[in-house]
């Protein structure tokens, strides 16, 4: 069975609640780990995480935990040691893991002066159905009524973590043929861009990908990502452009950058939609 690639190692379904959507600069509010030890012992953990800072109100509405859930709660770094210990070497799966949740962590880590843990592998299931060509929306919550799984508490951390879980094993039913290969080379194949087609060697170029806006400044590709057009950041994601340079971000969207209000406006969907709110 495709499971059995899974076999007598650590799976640790990992998800974040955060301050905002920048992992460079915004912070964790609850982290939750489930899953189970490569004996099959149940992993279960879940905690508010004091983030020494204000929780902006836009972020409180999505996962309702306030200032004073976390005001008297334990920093990260009381964390930190007992986190690396679990994810250094598991099998982590998640939605968006890889690029939101793994990359914020990381960022925790060096404030506190740790290197961040290695994974065994990482199996991010937003990752997985664009690879499987799955018809969108890409959200948690939307594919999980597709597939028949019952999400309560969405961004309640371990209910989100629990949930990308059922939906990575869904996958593994639905898609067996996708999964019988080593766990070295299913990671592989999740990451890895498809090859140009002989009708077009080089693939789409940017000018052909479909405008956002009305003079096309940011445009949208086959997988849904938002891709500057224009300026310094040209040819980047616009979730890559939120971590790396977030103010440039916020110009974008003050109208100044991005003239099109409807523009504007899908820009901001598509950037809370990298954290499925």
């Amino acid at each position: 069975m495709v499971g059995e690639i899974l076999d007598g190692v650590r799976v640790i379904a990992l998800d974040l609640e955060t301050t905002g959507i920048s992992t460079r600069n915004d912070r964790i509010v609850q982290f939750a780990l489930i899953g189970s030890q490569a004996n099959g012992e149940k992993i279960q953990w879940c905690e508010l995480v004091n983030p020494e800072r204000e929780i902006p109100i836009g972020a409180m509405r999505v996962h309702k935990i306030t200032n004073e859930d976390v005001r008297h709660e334990p920093v990260f770094a009381t964390y930190a040691q007992k986190l690396s210990e679990m994810i250094h070497g598991a099998v982590i799966v998640g939605h968006n893991v890889r690029q939101f949740d793994l990359g914020m962590l990381d960022q925790e880590f060096l404030r506190c002066g740790k290197l961040p843990p290695k994974p065994k592998a990482i199996l991010d299931t937003l990752e997985i159905v664009r690879k499987l060509k799955l018809p969108r929306s890409h959200r948690l919550g939307e594919l999980c009524r597709k597939h028949g799984i019952d999400l309560q508490n969405a961004h309640d951390a371990a209910a989100d973590a629990a949930a990308s879980l059922l939906l990575l094993w869904k996958l593994m039913q639905n898609h067996p043929t996708a999964f019988r290969k080593p766990l070295e080379e299913l990671e592989e194949w999740i990451v890895s861009k498809s090859r140009p087609t002989q009708e077009n060697q080089l693939g789409k170029g940017l000018n052909d990908l479909e405008p956002v806006d009305a003079i096309g400044r940011i445009r949208i590709d086959d997988d849904g990502n938002m891709i500057l057009a224009f300026g310094r950041h040209r040819s980047k994601t616009i979730a890559q452009v939120e971590n790396d340079d977030p103010s440039y971000v916020q110009w974008l969207l003050s109208g100044q950058g991005v003239k099109d209000e409807d523009a504007r406006k899908r820009i901001k969907e598509h950037l809370s939609s990298i954290r499925n709110w």
